[in-house]
């Protein structure tokens, strides 16, 4: 016998499935909260909204600080400048005195006194080693003065301004770049005002005259990027001059990718200055420098390396702490590089 079926019976029959469903949904959602007061969730997100925001340079610092590879350059770069500025500290042997010298003494070991032994001269290794620390030092820093005066300036003024400025300025820099710094400095030392007259100043002048179009690169970049930021705008909108503008506002925010070529590049006109007195180019054999003392090694490679390899260990160490801290400035200083 077929069973009369009609609506209201399939609503009925559909609805106790539909019900258990709803039940075992209901089951499954349940969750447990906690309650507000084991949570204290206010205290750790609490933010002081009145405390003044850090500048570029304090959030720099903020995380140089806690980088190791930036203690550690510190460090290694202050050692070397405490030894360039008071050599006398850290050896009781003038080496600039030529009675301190004795051809006795030529190639001998290390001995009570002299841990490091004796050039072919018999001069102290050692204390040669540590008064060379100021010559090559102060190509190194002088160096990079000049060349952030000269290549920041010519940068600066040809991102700022433009046409036909940034056109000229842009070619010169152009031809210099193009000449290899050690190849030119070569050159240009070979000249007889130069030849005649070497010293720590004309290797500086040397190396500033090839080294500038690098940083004036960077700095025309970083300040075609700053110059129509809105604080600019809102510079000049308040009556600021145009070269008011650049000095005040535009160059300050720019110098952050300046500051970390340069620092790197530090080392290269270190590296660039024992290069040349290597080939006999750079600082005369009168003034102490690591270059000079590894030139002055080759004919005791064979017999006594250790001679050549104390200064060119030294050279080797204050170039890597400078490149160090460069590597740490571009961390802190750029915040894409940290977000990596």
């Amino acid at each position: 016998m077929s069973e009369n079926l009609t609506p209201e019976n399939d609503l009925s029959k559909s609805a106790k499935p539909a019900a258990r469903q709803g039940k075992v949904s209901s089951r499954v959602i349940e969750h447990f909260v906690a309650p507000l007061e084991e949570t204290p969730l206010v205290a750790v997100d609490k933010v002081d909204m009145t405390a003044a925001p850090l500048s570029l340079w304090a959030d720099a610092w903020k995380n140089l600080r806690k980088q190791p590879l930036f203690i550690i350059s510190a460090l290694l770069i202050l050692a070397v400048l405490v030894v360039a500025i008071f050599p006398q500290w850290f050896t009781h042997i003038d080496p600039t005195d030529q009675s301190t010298c004795s051809l006795n003494d030529s190639g001998e070991g290390a001995r009570s006194g002299h841990p490091l032994g004796f050039t072919l001269q018999g001069c102290d290794v050692y204390a040669r080693m540590i008064y060379g620390t100021r010559a090559s030092l102060m190509v190194g820093v002088f160096t990079t003065i000049g060349v952030l005066l000269l290549g920041g300036i010519m940068g600066a003024l040809a991102g700022y301004y433009g046409g036909w400025l940034d056109a000229i300025l842009a070619r010169l820099g152009d031809i210099f770049f193009a000449l290899p710094m050690i190849l030119g400095a070569i050159i240009i030392m070979q000249l007889p005002a130069f030849r005649d007259n070497r010293s720590v100043w004309t290797v500086i002048v040397t190396l500033v005259v090839f080294g500038w179009p690098q940083i004036a690169r960077i700095t025309r970049g970083a300040v075609i990027e700053n110059r129509n930021a809105d604080f600019v705008t809102a510079s000049k909108a308040l009556g600021l001059s145009s070269f008011k503008a650049l000095v005040k506002h535009v160059i300050p925010n720019s110098m952050a990718p300046v500051i970390v070529v340069a620092s790197i590049s530090l080392g290269t006109f270190i590296v660039a200055e024992a290069t040349l007195s290597f080939l006999g180019l750079g600082l005369p054999q009168s003034v102490m420098s690591w270059g000079n003392d590894i030139s002055d090694a080759q004919p005791q490679v064979r017999n006594n390396p250790a001679v050549l390899l104390w200064p060119a260990l030294a050279l080797s160490i204050t170039v890597l702490s400078f490149i160090m801290l460069g590597d740490a400035l571009r961390d802190a200083l750029d915040p894409k590089a940290r977000k990596r």
